[in-house]
């Protein structure tokens, strides 16, 4: 009676694997890194009473990189161009969806409160410039609103803006209060109410600063 071997090779084992397991770990650590930096980088004080949904007040006002732009005629703007302002500075384009369902309002909010104390600086990062918002202006009947172009989209890296639209708060003597990320009613009444409460506090602060430089 014959008897059969049964052969018994080794296993081969995968020297790709252990490559493929590092490559993934970089990619997990490369992502985690990211959310981590956007964290650091996104303010992260507690919303207070009266404060709209979605809006993130910083724990402390924060600096605001010199952002660049040009108007509707092609001259050079920046923020320090508003300080003495509270600024309401909305990061978006006309080819994003939710930016254009917002901008009306945004026109709006502007009429309601615009002046002194108050702008609406609505910064397109279009890259066919001022003639596409001038378009989409004419189109929705936006009126109040000036036209506001980096079309480098450099503004989105110096403001650590993630996504579009990237709304931020900023005080009269340009610093940071806080951001909201993605599209809102920037009309609804509860909106208008917390960004006026924010544009007479900052009106006292001038007037106590002025008065205090007028005393002998």
């Amino acid at each position: 009676m014959s008897k059969i071997v049964r052969i018994v090779r080794p296993r081969r084992r995968d020297a790709a694997a252990p490559r493929r397991r590092l490559l993934l770990l970089l990619v997990v650590l490369g992502f985690a890194g990211l959310a981590g930096m956007f964290m650091l980088r996104a303010p992260v004080g507690p919303a207070l009473e009266g404060t709209p949904k979605g809006f993130v007040l910083s724990d402390e006002p924060r600096p605001v990189p010199e952002v660049r732009f040009t108007d509707g005629e092609g001259w050079p703007r920046a923020l320090a161009d508003f300080r003495g302002k509270v600024v309401l500075l909305n990061v978006w384009a006309t080819w994003c969806l939710p930016c254009r369902k917002e901008m009306p309002t945004l026109d709006r909010l502007q009429a309601a409160l615009g002046g002194d104390g108050f702008e609406v600086v609505a910064l397109s990062i279009d890259r066919q410039g001022a003639e596409a918002v001038k378009t989409f202006y004419s189109e929705t009947g936006v009126r109040n609103l000036a036209v506001s172009v980096d079309s480098t989209g450099q503004a989105l890296s110096a403001l650590a803006a993630v996504g579009l639209p990237t709304t931020i708060l900023i005080d009269p003597e340009g610093r940071e209060l806080g951001r909201l990320m993605g599209p809102a009613e920037w009309d609804a009444p509860d909106m208008v109410a917390f960004l006026k409460s924010i544009v007479e506090r900052g009106a006292g602060g001038r007037a106590g600063h002025e008065k205090m430089e007028s005393t002998p």
